[in-house]
């Protein structure tokens, strides 16, 4: 039979939530591209902010936009419209999707939850009080309510069975799908590397927020260990490790060969990466890690940490760094994969272009399918 979907992406505010904004786009334009019998198709109407509907014109066309009352970046704002405005729109679907990790406290539709990673207890001091404890009164509830909880790794399924004692038949893994794009010619390359002031000179990126696990400031001191001109390119805005960041570079010696490009549009980004001798990446908690499928479809070599997350996406197709970033010696562990990532390219590109395959729109709009489909048949069972 065919469902009616509510997904509630109310919880977005575009360009501040990262790769979980990316995460949920593209899972649905994914869902969009299926072809399915239309006796079994997934009919999904979004509901979202009015900034977030401008910021995603693609989502236009596949499914109906339902835009909120209200378009403020606040969460008791959001929390209010959801047990409200959010409860009477979903009334008649048959599958309601929470994309942010929690539920509204009523609603009687089955539910499928997305969960993006469960940071919160692995790194409890990188949030807030107040989020904290939002999220330790929210989150277990969230889940007990969902008919199905989906999330982007089977590192973080595991987590989520763990943490919360979840019935692993219901929680699926939607990998991230990465869309089919073509790198950028040499041409728009040298161009975006000369406004960023990159110049000829070789360089690594990272495209990374500067949230304290992010760990930007050990590629500073890795870049100590690059005896030669290479370039740190950083992409990202301005995180609470920020101050952490700027603190190494004062006292470091290779400022001048660190670019900090801030925020930048896509097109300059896949530029930045698609000129890079490699994509570094020593984020030591990730619920997916969509950076490094993105820089294997460009044909770049990826370094990244040990984390279970990255391995997972990675595969055999990168070098992986165990060192944590308090470890002595980690700069030099960084160096020295680079330059293993600068000897062992073609190797790297050829493993990379073949990893890329299982993170299509595809696949994760089927995932999703299934989902959704899963949750209704539980709640009819109920």
């Amino acid at each position: 039979m065919s469902l009616d979907v509510v997904t509630n992406l109310m919880w977005i505010a575009p360009g501040r939530v990262g790769g979980s904004e990316q995460y949920m786009t593209r899972q649905l334009l994914g869902l969009a591209g299926r072809h399915d019998d239309p006796a079994d198709a997934v009919g999904v109407r979004i509901a979202c902010s009015p900034s977030f509907a401008r910021a995603h014109p693609e989502l236009r066309a596949p499914f109906e936009i339902v835009t909120g009352p209200v378009d403020r970046d606040n969460r008791a704002v959001r929390i209010a419209l959801e047990h409200s405005w959010l409860a009477v729109l979903t009334r008649s679907a048959d599958v309601v999707h929470h994309g942010g990790g929690t539920t509204p406290l009523i609603g009687r539709r089955p539910i499928v939850l997305t969960i993006h990673d469960l940071q919160y207890l692995a790194h409890p001091d990188h949030f807030s009080d107040g989020r904290r404890r939002y999220l330790d009164a929210m989150m277990p509830r969230s889940v007990r309510r969902a008919a199905v909880v989906t999330t982007p790794s089977e590192f973080v399924r595991t987590t989520v069975v763990d943490a919360f004692d979840a019935d692993p038949d219901r929680v699926l893994v939607v990998p991230h799908g990465i869309p089919d794009r073509e790198p950028p010619d040499a041409s728009t390359v040298d161009d975006v590397r000369r406004r960023h002031d990159v110049g000829d000179r070789p360089y690594v990126v990272y495209p990374a927020i500067t949230h304290p696990h992010k760990h930007h400031e050990v590629l500073v001191e890795m870049l100590e260990h690059l005896h030669d001109d290479t370039v740190l390119v950083l992409i990202g805005g301005e995180g609470r490790g920020d101050a952490t960041l700027n603190a190494a570079i004062a006292a470091s010696a290779v400022g001048d060969r660190i670019v900090r490009a801030g925020r930048v549009c896509d097109a300059d980004r896949d530029a930045l990466v698609a000129g890079a001798d490699a994509l570094v990446f020593p984020s030591e908690y990730e619920g997916f890690g969509a950076p490094l499928v993105e820089a294997m479809a460009f044909g770049v070599p990826v370094v990244g940490f040990a984390h279970p997350a990255i391995r997972e996406v990675v595969g055999d197709a990168a070098i992986v760094v165990a060192q944590r970033s308090d470890d002595h010696g980690v700069g030099e562990a960084w160096a020295a994969a680079v330059d293993e990532a600068r000897r062992r390219r073609d190797e790297l590109v050829a493993l990379g272009h073949r990893r890329r395959d299982a993170f299509t729109l595809e696949t994760s709009g089927r995932a999703l399918a299934d989902a959704y489909r899963l949750a209704f048949a539980i709640g009819a069972r109920r």
